[in-house]
């Protein structure tokens, strides 16, 4: 069983950064292979959609939206932990971010991500 805590969301305005955080207890993740960890999000009234994803050796892919701007990274010598780092947020990342882990996929489709987290909310104002 693995268990997902996501954290560091808060209100914000249009233009500032944040770090997003993921971490992972019970299974070690890094002992499961291979892996894929994501990052999704959903809008009021909107379906839950990809935003990043990576891999265990860093392969990283982005949803055309928040490329450029969104970072994910593993933790190094730590924690079970992946980040998102957003930059330049916009109001329209406004959204519930959940954090995701797949066994056995490297991937944007949400249906083969097998635990998630219970979300942070992200609120950029304008």
């Amino acid at each position: 069983q693995v268990q997902l805590v996501e954290s560091g969301g808060r209100l914000l305005r249009a233009g500032d950064s944040l770090r997003l955080s993921c971490l992972g207890s019970g299974r070690t993740l890094s002992t499961l292979t291979p892996y894929g960890m994501g990052w999704f999000r959903q809008a009021p009234g909107k379906a839950r959609e990809f935003v990043a994803a990576i891999n265990r050796g860093d392969m990283t892919y982005y949803a055309d939206s928040v490329k450029g701007r969104f970072t994910i990274y593993n933790a190094k010598n730590g924690p079970n932990a992946v980040y998102l780092q957003m930059n330049t947020l916009k109001p329209e990342d406004t959204a519930v971010y959940y954090c995701a882990y797949s066994a056995s996929y490297f991937t944007s489709n949400q249906d083969r991500y097998d635990y998630w987290g219970q979300g942070t909310q992200v609120t950029v104002s304008s």
